[in-house]
């Protein structure tokens, strides 16, 4: 029977989400939270001179997005493209890489041969969201103050669906979690 490229994808970051990388991954995805993301945030306000951005917004239009372009002016929206492009790219692998192996490792006691397994690809779909929305959140703002419809309209989506996603990916892990130490529990008893 030939398995489908999800399902060979999924298999293979279960073969390498083992404990030990999914500890070492969470360690990294906590320091990295709590001492990267404040700084970059404080940065950001900084040259933007307001703490609002498309990125932690969950739910904006296309003329919030132009309204925010303005407010951060010429430099803090040459600030904002060059966070998408260094800080912005190394977070979401940060993330990635925790909420796949967690779920690979933990999803692997649950589901060894089901098509739940796949749940550990959830994530991917996550960071493939963030990527779309920082690039359209960049062209955006690059463009400005000429307006790139099509981006305006697609920019808030991709940011609703990172979010929908990377919040399903920790639900996942939870779930499973609980479920892994629920089977455990059951056994010593």
């Amino acid at each position: 029977m030939r398995q489908s490229l999800l399902s060979r994808f999924s298999k293979r970051l279960t073969l390498i989400s083992t404990g030990k990388i999914a500890v070492i991954a969470l360690v990294i995805f906590l320091l990295f939270t709590m001492l990267v993301l404040p700084d970059q945030a404080a940065r950001a306000e900084q040259a933007a001179g307001t703490a609002e951005s498309p990125d932690t917004s969950f739910f904006y239009s296309a003329q919030d997005l132009y309204r925010i372009a303005e407010e951060y002016g010429e430099q803090g929206r040459s600030a904002y493209i060059r966070a998408r492009f260094t800080f912005d790219i190394i977070w979401p692998v940060v993330y990635s890489v925790f909420l796949l192996t967690a779920a690979g490792w933990l999803g692997s006691r649950l589901f060894s041969e089901s098509r739940w397994s796949l749940l550990n690809l959830v994530p991917l779909l996550g960071t493939l969201f963030d990527f779309l929305e920082n690039v359209g959140a960049s062209l955006v703002f690059a463009r400005f103050p000429d307006t790139s419809p099509i981006l305006g309209m697609l920019t808030p989506v991709f940011t609703l669906l990172k979010w929908v996603f990377l919040s399903v990916g920790f639900l996942i892990i939870i779930f499973e979690a609980a479920a892994v130490l629920w089977r455990k529990l059951s056994k010593s008893i």
